[in-house]
Parts: structure tokens; sequence; C-alpha cells
């Protein structure tokens, strides 16, 4: 890997040491929240100045670190407590993921019929210490996934959203005492071990100038949520009885339990709020408790004053809420945060569902994530054929809101990167629009299809993971990394992709065992230092390059699978290459000006006036001499990727799989 450390625009990185406890940051300056240059086609009403400049790392709570095994969760916590053995106990960090204890044998001889009963102990407490880690990688967001109180490992069926789970806190007994003196009345919400925890993990976090944003359910809830605890006690004298969609209350005259209610996509532990009468909001109870919570985690202290508030939600399953709820809650988000930022999860065309709902932003799997696969993951479509899904799928939203996308391959919800390059897939796709992005039936896990490997990525397969990364460092949108992918995590769909942290320091038993039985060479796992770097590299690189930030994006030339677009802004280019192809690639370029079926000039977005090919404007490349070397994929001599090729031209020399970063220098610099 090649930095230039010579570019106007110097990595500033935190001296930094890891240990197997903690991780202690030497010298690092406490940060203010702030942003770049404001350009006002990059901001708007639904969207912060901010957005252009996220650079988004998801954590998964129960699984980034343990910081405090006073607090780990109990047997009783869990979904399915009677059907549990009483041996359980909280699993080994460090042990074979598919290595299983005694008592996941005592409930069944499957693999993927014990799992998801495991808890490992993440804690609020964990991912404070690791902001220290966090900071030198360079992400400015977290974004949490469920922090609320609920009982499942993924915490998506809360049991209230007014507070935080008492096992990410310090005292969960004192917790739940607490909890239980309170109605539905905000004015008895009292403020619990766990809520003040993670109020200083938001100071903790803003004092480093990182932001937060934590994911919101208002769709429907757990079972022991207040509300339909007491519809289940009390059935239709429940004050709460039409906060659920009941179908039938139980008849205390017949020996049989006749109460039923919808769950989300028939998931009976999670009951679905019903929707006002008319069916075109929220039912005003239900929505009432939304906009209260919303509040609470937004301006904690009620001062007016959000800067002790979380900066902004992901919403999810947010397509299956009313319309008009999600604009009039957009609003209030913004009455309390001008600033806040909020992404949905929707995972086709999201254009009108942001616009008429007032979001900041999609998770952008319809138009990053899905043509990433097939261009860079499976290597099967051609970059221009990625440019054109890219453009094609972006031009239904607004500048603003195209910068401010996430921009995510991996997920709580998909396999993890690396093993989706070692699976990939190839046509003919079941599903073509999405390159079978997350499609189960096309092999996402060996608990759905019998071939899906879980070995650990090799040499070849890291370097597609570093193209990934670099198109995600270096085109519009946040790029998003799953807690892990930078620390070399591999692991097939939920729940292998949600797999303890591979810290530094921490020593972890190598992988001998196998889901379904079947013969496996041993794989070590542990935390990868040389992807890790790259990461870091990549993302520095965008942090301090104001183009790769609010740049403008000209794709300059494509073929085959070579791709070279350029990011600019006030006089900085920044030029990026790739190769997908396996093959070198030689190629010649003009100088001067390109032939015009091999320029583009993409003028973002596509209701702006598009740059003519033909003039050479966005096009002149200039000499080899002034194309100094940001960033590359693998280790190369990288003066000889460009070279001088006479008559005003530039010849491209780029092995296969190789991915790399220029800084363009103009006269004016020479």
């Amino acid at each position: 890997m090649t930095v230039y450390r010579n570019h106007p625009k110097k990595h500033h990185l935190c001296a930094w040491m890891l240990s197997a406890v903690l991780i202690v940051t030497a010298g690092c300056e406490q940060r203010a929240l702030e942003s770049g240059p404001l350009d006002e086609r990059l901001t708007s009403d639904a969207v912060p100045s901010w957005a252009a400049e996220a650079i988004i790392y998801q954590i998964f709570p129960e699984r980034f670190r343990n910081g405090d095994p006073t607090n780990d969760p109990t047997r009783e916590s869990l979904e399915y407590t009677r059907e549990i053995p009483s041996s359980w106990a909280i699993t080994d960090w460090t042990g074979d993921w598919y290595a299983r204890d005694d008592w996941e044998y005592e409930i069944s001889d499957e693999f993927y019929e014990s799992i998801y009963d495991r808890r490992y102990g993440g804690d609020l407490q964990g991912v404070i210490d690791g902001l220290p880690y966090l900071d030198s990688l360079g992400i400015n967001v977290i974004y949490f996934n469920p922090v609320f109180w609920a009982r499942s490992l993924h915490k998506y069926d809360g049991n209230t959203f007014h507070h935080i789970d008492p096992y990410f806190g310090p005292d969960p007994d004192g917790d739940f005492a607490l909890m239980n003196t309170e109605t539905a009345d905000p004015a008895t919400w009292g403020w619990t071990a766990a809520d003040r925890l993670f109020l200083d993990l938001i100071e903790d976090a803003h004092d480093r100038g990182i932001r937060v944003i934590i994911d919101g359910v208002w769709n429907h809830t757990g079972l022991d949520f207040f509300a339909f605890a007491d519809i289940r006690e009390n059935q239709e004298a429940s004050p709460y009885a039409d906060w659920y969609i009941i179908r039938s209350f139980d008849d205390p005259e017949t020996p049989e339990d006749e109460f039923d209610y919808e769950g989300w996509w028939g998931v009976k532990t999670l009951p679905l709020f019903a929707d006002a009468a008319d069916g075109k909001d929220l039912h005003p109870g239900p929505k009432a408790y939304v906009f209260a919570s919303t509040a609470r985690w937004m301006d904690p202290n009620g001062d007016g004053d959000p800067s002790d508030g979380i900066d902004g939600w992901r919403l999810d399953v947010a397509n299956e809420v009313p319309m008009p709820f999600w604009t009039e809650w957009n609003a209030h988000v913004r009455s309390l945060n001008p600033d806040a930022y909020t992404v949905t999860e929707v995972w086709d065309d999201a254009g009108a569902f942001l616009r008429d709902g007032g979001f900041s932003a999609t998770m952008n799997y319809y138009a990053f994530a899905f043509p990433v696969k097939g261009y860079l993951v499976d290597g099967s479509i051609a970059a221009k054929t990625f440019v054109k899904l890219n453009e094609e799928r972006s031009a239904v939203h607004d500048m603003a809101r195209q910068y401010a996308m996430m921009n995510m391959v991996d997920s709580h919800d998909t396999d993890r990167l690396a093993s989706m390059i070692v699976d990939a897939d190839s046509e003919p796709y079941l599903r073509p629009e999405r390159f079978d992005f997350d499609e189960s039936a096309a092999g996402t896990s060996p608990m759905h299809t019998a071939d899906y490997p879980v070995r650990k990525p090799n040499q070849r397969e890291r370097h597609i993971q570093r193209l990934v990364a670099l198109m995600q460092m270096t085109w519009t949108g946040a790029p998003t990394i799953y807690y892990g992918t930078e620390a070399g995590m591999w692991g097939a769909d939920d729940p292998d992709d949600r797999m303890p942290m591979t810290w530094p320091g921490m020593v972890f038993i190598p992988q001998t065992h196998d889901p379904k039985g079947r013969n496996r060479a041993v794989d070590e796992v542990g935390f990868d230092a040389d992807v890790f770097d790259f990461y870091r590299e990549a993302i520095w690189l965008r942090r301090n390059t104001a183009a790769l930030n609010r740049g403008k994006l000209i794709v300059l030339h494509t073929e085959g699978q070579f791709l070279a677009f350029e990011r600019t802004l006030d006089g900085e280019r920044i030029v990026i290459m790739i190769n997908r192809s396996e093959d070198p690639v030689q190629l010649q370029l003009q100088a001067n000006r390109l032939p015009a079926d091999q320029s583009q000039a993409r003028q973002l977005p596509a209701d702006q006036s598009q740059a003519n090919p033909s003039d050479g404007a966005a096009a002149d490349l200039g000499p080899p001499s002034r194309w100094h070397t940001l960033l590359t994929t693998r280790e190369l001599d990288a003066a000889n990727v460009i070279t001088d090729a006479g008559g005003g031209a530039v010849t491209v020399r780029l092995p296969g799989i190789t991915g790399v970063v220029y800084h363009l220098q103009s006269l004016e610099e020479e």
C-alpha cells in the first residue's frame, strides 16, 4: 500500500496503542462537531450540511465489546426462558463460533436452533472503551442497532422506547425497579443507570467529533412493552386495547385462550401497532408515545439545546408505517434539532418515500450495494453497467440526498462483505435487479444453502474487499462500515454476521467446527491489522480530502471492468482508477481531451446541466508528472501506472483486482 505523504491535506492520525484490555489514545485533540464549507446544493430542510462528510460505523451492541461483565444478561432475561436449560451461561467471547456449549446440545443437535439464545455480554461500557479505537479508525458517526430494552439479542422487539436496555448499563436490577414505578405519562419517566451511561457515551463521542444515530422501530414492539403487557392482562378492558391490531380477545367463559393479534410478518413476538381509524397515520396512542420518546433522546434535559442528545435516527421497516406519520415525525425531529439526520430502511427505489416523508437518506442498497455486488463482489458486470445503474437509481434523489446516502455493503441483515466475496454469485441470477444480494435461495448462509462456505477469505478475496472499501470512500454518499468489517471479520448471513468483535490483543480459538458437520480447514481468527490499516488509510484520505466529500463526480473512462472517475472541488482533483478484472489492463487516455465516447461528465443530480464530454473541460488529465499517488489497494510501483505515451496521451497500466487514487496537481501547484 502506498500513501502520498506530501499531499496538501496531509493525514493527521492520533498516536494510538492497542492492548488486550483497553485502547489508549495518546495526544488526540478534542474535536467539536463541525462540517466543511457549506454548499447550498448539499443541504436542505431534510439533509444536514454534515451528512456529506459522514463516515458511518454500525455497531451491533451485544456483540461489539463486553466492558462490564457484572451486568451480563441472565437466563431469565432471554426470550424463551422456559425452553432454555438451567445450565445456560454467557458464551466465551473468544471461542470458536461454530463450537457449542453443552446447554446448546440440550436444546437441539442443530446449530441454528440454539445460536439465537447465546449472549456474549456486549454493553455500553464496551462501546465507551472502544471509542479511542473508532477515533483512530477515523469514523465520525456511530449508528447503533437498537439499544432499548428488549429480550432478543437484536433488540428489534423493544419493550420500551424511553429506556436503554438495563443489561447494557451498570445496574440492571436498579433500572428495572425504577422502570416499574412508571406509567405511560412522560412526567413519570426517570433516568436509569443505563440511560445515564448512554448519555455519557453521547458526550464522550461528541467530544471526539463523533455523532450518534440510533435505531427507531415505530412499527412494532416486544411482548413485554407496557401497553401490550397491559392488554394481555386486562384484555378489552385495557386502556391500550386499541393500540395494537387485536384479532380477538380471550373469552373468560371458556378454557381456551382465544387472545390473538397480528405480529410483524406473522412473528408473534413482534405485535404490530395499529394505524389510526382512517389508515393514514399511526394510532394516536403509540404516536404520542413515539413523539415523547423521540424528544427524550434528542434533547435529554429539555432545555432546547440538542447538543446533549443523539444526532439522528435510522428507521426500521419505515415503509410499513403510514406516510403522514413520517411527515409529521420528521418535522418534529427537526423542531428539536434542525441538523438531525434521518435515514430509512428501504431496499428498493426510495425516491418518493424520502421526499414525501421528509427523510435525509436511505440505506443505499438499491443504488449502491446492489450494483457494487454485481461489479466488484461478483465481477459479473462491466464498469459501464455499474455506473449506469448507480446513475439511474440515484437520479430520483436531489443532490443533497445523493451525497447523504448511507452507502453500506454489508450489515446485520446480510452476510458479511468478506464472506459475500468468498461466496460470490454469478449469472444467471434469481433476482438479477439486485444481483442476488441477500437472496437466501441463492445462498447467503449454510442455514439455507448446504454448500455455503464458512472459511476465511484468501488474499485474492481480500484484494476485492479493498476495492469495495476504496469505492465506498471515494464515491458520492456516506460510507458505512459494519462493525468488524475493517478488522477482517467474515461470516454468513444472520446469525453468523453477528459474531463477537475481534479486538486487537484478544486471542481467539481457531475455527475448526462447521455448522453442518462438514470437513473444513482450520481458520485462525483474530484482528487483521492489514485489513484495518487499509480501511484506516482510506477513511482518513476521505476525511482529509474535501473533494471526496463534497466534490463533483466525473466518470472519465469505462472499459470492460476498468473504471476511472474524478472527484473535483475548488480546483482540487482526485482521480480514482479501479480494475476489477483478474487480468492487468493497459489503455491510453488523452492528456488534454478524451474522445466523447470515452468521457462522461456526471454532474449530480441528473436534473443539473451536464458538462459537455467533447469540450475537454472535465477530462484534461495533464502530464504524468502531475499525478501523485495517494492510495493503492496493493503493493505496486505506482509511478509506472501512469506513463507518458507521447502525443499528449498517457498510458495506464493497472494490475488485475487493483485500485489506485491520485491527486492531480494543477499547473499553479507546480
